[in-house]
């Protein structure tokens, strides 16, 4: 089923392609370098190594390097939570590698850049250099994961309570309710159904500008929530 998101304040603002394929470039753990020689499974990886042996250029067709080859570098973002169907985007970075890559040389490798493109349950897009470039990752791009495995390990009882913010309310019968996603725009949480799932987005009230904020936005989030159902309550009993 694909994913529909849903809100009960507002329509939801969500990263533009740009930075969702920033971000998982500033998360990415690992990537895969394919040429005509194969495929290059790099692990392990930082921002720190990527930013350091990796640099964009803009791909000069008129002055090709004859000793550069055509390549594409392949990143997938990951869910940190165990949801169904746990891969959220693929993101393809094409180009010409000037050399293989190492990720133990001690110099750094220049590529070319043509294009990426961001692939997700929404489809496909594509984005220049010119627009990577000015488009800034996530502030929360590096710390998503802590924070959804501490929200799921330690405060799983605040899922349910984000749920009554969902409007259309949910169809019955879900399995499971898990976090798929926080940005700086929201969070979005997976409900599972035996056979499909249904994506909710929950803004928050304004874009987050630093991490340190999300603690605040979520609360924000979980106040709404309580206030609604002790509204709901009230009027249950007249």
């Amino acid at each position: 089923m694909r994913s529909m998101f849903h809100t009960a304040l507002a329509a939801p603002v969500r990263p533009s392609s740009a930075e969702r394929i920033r971000s998982v470039l500033a998360s990415a753990h690992s990537m895969t370098v394919v040429t005509a020689h194969g495929r290059a499974e790099v692990s392990r990886l930082t921002a720190a190594d990527l930013a350091g042996h990796l640099h964009l250029h803009p791909l000069d067709t008129a002055l090709p390097r004859p000793e550069s080859v055509p390549g594409a570098l392949e990143f997938t973002d990951v869910a940190p939570t165990p949801v169904r169907e746990r891969v959220r985007a693929r993101v393809t970075v094409t180009g010409r590698l000037a050399a293989p890559y190492c990720a133990d040389s001690a110099d750094s490798q220049c590529m070319e850049f043509a294009q990426a493109v961001l692939e997700t349950e929404d489809g496909r897009s594509t984005v220049a250099l010119e627009e990577l470039v000015a488009a800034a990752a996530d502030p929360l791009a590096t710390c998503e994961a802590g924070m959804l495995t501490h929200l799921v390990d330690d405060h799983q009882e605040l899922v349910p309570l984000l749920m009554r913010l969902v409007r259309p309310v949910p169809a019955p019968g879900a399995q499971r309710v898990l976090p798929l996603a926080v940005d700086r725009y929201g969070i979005t949480l997976r409900i599972e159904y035996p056979r499909v799932h249904r994506d909710v987005r929950l803004p928050f009230a304004s874009p987050l500008d630093t991490a340190d904020q999300a603690g605040g936005r979520i609360q924000a989030l979980l106040g709404v929530a309580r206030r609604s159902s002790h509204l709901g309550h009230l009027m249950s009993g007249w």
